[in-house]
């Protein structure tokens, strides 16, 4: 989703646009694999799911993916921070079907990931389950009003982020508070942060 000027609030600058992406789906596969499988990978990891996923019982690769985890993880980050590569789209429209270059491009498109390093299995009927409510809950959030976005409710600490680069949201389904700078134009927080008109204008503040 993509919040501009036109027809939300005469305080918004023309010229700013923000997108929010409420569901970064290789993020989430990330985190529910995390606490599916009772992984506690090192680092800063963000805080455990709302919606607990049911646990999947143990697996002989547990010590393998919790290694890697941090790093699929600070991939995935980042390639949410970023958005799609300028021109990225219409390269893969030019490649030829089939081709390794198109599959190559692709690759870049989607961007680091779970079954890129290991595979879909884990994320079985189990994940699609979880990830359906997900957006069930998502959608049944959704306001038909302008005035009721979390973004226009915070305007004040929004603009001046947006001054100093804030271009993009990021938000996971975790309990708490988790708000981090992604690349250079990039914010993660939890949902609970967004919704919440004082926590998501503080968090705007971190950004500057």
């Amino acid at each position: 989703m993509q919040l501009s000027a036109w027809g939300i609030d005469p305080r918004w600058p023309d010229d700013m646009a923000i997108t929010i992406d409420d569901h970064p789906t290789f993020l989430l596969e990330l985190l529910w694999i995390r606490d599916a499988y009772g992984l506690q990978p090192a680092g800063d990891a963000p805080p455990l799911l709302v919606d607990a996923p049911a646990t999947q019982g143990t697996t002989p690769d547990a010590a393998v993916w919790e290694a890697a985890w941090p790093e699929l993880w600070g991939g995935a980050l980042r390639h949410a921070g970023s958005g799609i590569e300028p021109g990225l789209l219409e390269a893969i429209d030019r490649a030829a079907l089939g081709s390794s270059e198109r599959h190559e491009l692709f690759e870049r498109l989607l961007g680091p990931r779970w079954a890129m390093r290991f595979g879909g299995s884990a994320l079985d009927v189990s994940f699609l389950g979880w990830n359906e409510r997900h957006v069930d809950r998502l959608m049944r959030g959704w306001s038909h009003r302008h005035e009721d976005e979390p973004e226009l409710k915070a305007l004040g600490a929004l603009i001046p982020a947006w001054r100093a680069g804030l271009t993009r949201i990021v938000t996971i389904p975790c309990h708490g508070e988790h708000t981090r700078r992604i690349g250079t134009s990039a914010l993660l927080m939890t949902d609970a942060t967004r919704a919440d008109p004082a926590r998501f204008a503080a968090a705007l503040d971190t950004f500057r």
